[in-house]
């Protein structure tokens, strides 16, 4: 999966609290968001320079950009806790969802769901 099929995908389930999330979608939409945050973050703080109302309503945008992403965001980690077989209430204490986050999600299907993987993600099976 690439950086821009991963936002895709996230934006496309973005209240979607069902289901799994592969650590590359998880992952690269981590990176979007991030990338995107520091960049805002820049433009802002030179708004500021140029003129305080300037800078103001560029905070104003930030802000509201930064709570429209709350959803998406905690629903594809979420969806990353189901992948590791692991409950979505994980994502409310601090730290362990960033180690589940790193693991390899279940192969195959699990209780959330089948693997997003799709057959990729079974071990080969050798036919006797």
């Amino acid at each position: 999966m690439t950086l821009q099929e991963a936002v895709k995908a996230v934006f496309s389930k973005y209240s979607d609290f069902s289901g799994r999330a592969r650590r590359s979608e998880y992952w690269y939409f981590a990176l979007a968001y991030v990338v995107v945050l520091i960049a805002a973050q820049i433009v802002v703080s030179v708004l500021g320079k140029i003129s305080g109302v300037l800078g103001m309503l560029g905070g104003i945008a930030l802000l509201l950009g930064v709570l429209a992403i709350i959803i998406p965001s905690l629903a594809v980690s979420v969806r990353r806790m189901h992948d590791t077989n692991h409950s979505g209430w994980w994502v409310i204490v601090p730290i362990v969802p960033l180690i589940f986050a790193l693991t390899e999600g279940t192969p195959g299907d699990n209780r959330f769901g089948p693997s997003p993987k799709g057959s990729a993600g079974l071990p080969e099976t050798s036919a006797a």
